[in-house]
This record gives structure tokens, sequence and C-alpha cells, in this order.
């Protein structure tokens, strides 16, 4: 092989590296964990640590802070029914949108344990 052929293989050896390195690193950047929401029930309310988030994976920490048992139900998913001061964590994949969100428990939601969280 010449000096000139080994010098150009080394160039484009060098370009294909410096390129990949960038693809990489741009893919690092746009990646995004998933979005933690507190949420803490008791009788006869939630309360979330935020009201929205970026679609996407969401993880809900549900609290029962409350005397009675309760849960936290959202987009088909629910944590079991939680005596006080115990928690539970779910993680749903959300679309952009408004999600009700409730107690599953007889009567709860009816009494005001329930809402609307909005994914942007």
């Amino acid at each position: 092989m010449t000096r000139t052929r080994i010098l150009a293989a080394a160039a484009i050896a060098s370009a294909a590296v410096s390129t990949a390195a960038i693809a990489t690193a741009g893919e690092r950047s746009t990646a995004r964990s998933a979005t933690t929401v507190n949420v803490s029930g008791k009788e006869y309310s939630f309360t979330l640590s935020r009201k929205s988030a970026r679609h996407g994976s969401i993880t809900f920490t549900f609290t029962n802070k409350g005397r009675l048992k309760h849960d936290f139900k959202i987009d088909g998913k629910t944590t079991r029914v939680l005596k006080r001061g115990k928690s539970q964590t779910i993680t749903v994949r959300l679309s952009k949108g408004t999600y009700k969100y409730l107690c599953t428990v007889k009567g709860h939601a009816a009494a005001g344990m329930k809402g609307k969280f909005r994914v942007t």
C-alpha cells in the first residue's frame, strides 16, 4: 500500500469513529428517565406532587395517609388497597392527553378521591 492510501484510510477511519461518538452522545442527551409523581391519599382526597408531566414512562408512588384503606388507579393500573402508612409504586406509559385517577374503594371516588392528570 502506498503512503497516500494509508493516510487516506486512516482519515476515513478517524472520521467514522468521530461520527459514531457524536451520534452516541446525541442519543444519551435526548434520553429521558421516568418522571416520578408522589401521591398521598386520605379521606377523601389525593395530593399529587405535580399535576402534569411529559409523555412517556411515569412512575406514581402512592402513600396512604388516611385512617381508612385506599388505593390509586390511573390508566387501568391500580395499586393494592393499602392500610395507613403503606406505599406502593406503579409505572405507566402515557401519551399526550388528560387521564382520570381515582380511589376504587366503594364510595371513595364519589366522596372526592378523584382527579385529572395532564400529560404533555
